[in-house]
């Protein structure tokens, strides 16, 4: 979608300059990718608006396939707006009868997905409409082979309204990889211990609960649970970090790295994303990454990303 965030400091009704750029779940995680140096590529739908030309040249400026994102002649290009703030960014959707709102299973007959090593999806797409919901139903019905599939929750409320978001379960349920944070399985399942969740999701190997700032566990096949805590951040706005966290994360299993390795990558690279007002950050320097990534518990605990970069406390 195409996002706006204010340009100017001071409360959202009285801004009147914004900052246009791009946001969106799926979206952001592709863009991430290549700066991690994996390959990605977008499938989505866009309208025949500048809006929609804008996102496929940014998109694609980070380095990502959009080579078969759809262009919709008649539905417009999604977009919200974002009130940024530190402790939390209140976000407007303007997407109904959006071109995105408009996919159904009939976008993966011309999908070559063959070498294809993960595909990610959201909750987020299932809530737009019913033929969305067959888009993701028919992604994770489909043989695999060598293929994961990833699938973070990301539940949005508003976007639910008037529509079952029991169907999380089940979708999340027909995963590989499942991403959720504790508060929006809470709010859906009634449940935010990673343990009582294995239980409501047998189906996937890999369970990654994030609890905010306190960290993140990965619950993985018959291992022991695994907890990261988060790197210490200044935070500058928060919108978009879980989507930072996923592409860290998954880069770093494609990689074939260790469940302690997998998570950190995944929190320094949400760390990159808190430190902007933007969805997608820059990555850390290599060197910072890589002290980082093998540094004890005690030196990763002191550690803290701020304006003069990582201070050790």
């Amino acid at each position: 979608m195409a996002l706006f965030v204010p340009a100017e400091n001071g409360p959202a009704h009285q801004v009147r300059n914004w900052k246009r750029t791009i946001g969106g779940a799926e979206s952001n995680v592709a863009c991430h990718l290549p700066a991690l140096g994996v390959p990605s590529s977008w499938v989505s739908a866009v309208g025949n608006d500048p809006f929609g030309q804008a996102l496929l040249d940014e998109i694609g400026a980070a380095g990502v396939d959009v080579g078969s994102v759809y262009v919709d002649p008649t539905r417009p290009t999604g977009l919200y707006v974002k009130e940024s703030g530190a402790q939390g960014s209140p976000v407007r959707y303007y997407r109904t009868g959006s071109a995105a709102s408009g996919m159904g299973p009939e976008l993966l007959a011309d999908l070559d997905l063959d070498g294809v090593r993960v595909i990610h999806l959201s909750g987020i797409t299932p809530a737009l409409s019913d033929s969305c919901l067959a888009l993701v139903r028919a992604v994770l019905a489909a043989p695999r082979g060598e293929t994961l599939v990833s699938f973070d929750v990301n539940f949005r409320p508003a976007l639910w309204s008037g529509r079952d978001p029991h169907v999380l379960r089940e979708l999340a349920n027909a995963a590989d990889i499942v991403l959720t944070g504790d508060d929006e399985a809470l709010a859906v399942w009634g449940t935010g211990d990673p343990e009582e969740l294995r239980k409501l999701l047998p189906g996937p190997r890999t369970l990654v609960v994030k609890h905010g700032e306190r960290g993140v566990t990965l619950v993985e096949g018959d291992e022991p649970p695994v907890f990261a805590p988060a790197l210490q951040v200044d935070v500058v706005e928060p919108v978009g970090a879980g989507d930072a966290f996923a592409a860290g994360f998954l880069a770093a299993t494609l990689r074939g790295a260790d469940p302690a390795t997998r998570l950190r990558s995944g929190h320094l690279q949400a760390a990159s994303t808190l430190r902007t007002h933007d969805d997608v950050g820059e990555p850390l320097p290599a060197a910072v990454i890589t002290a980082l990534l093998a540094a004890d518990e005690q030196a990763w605990a002191s550690a803290r990303l701020t304006d003069e970069g990582v201070v050790m406390a």
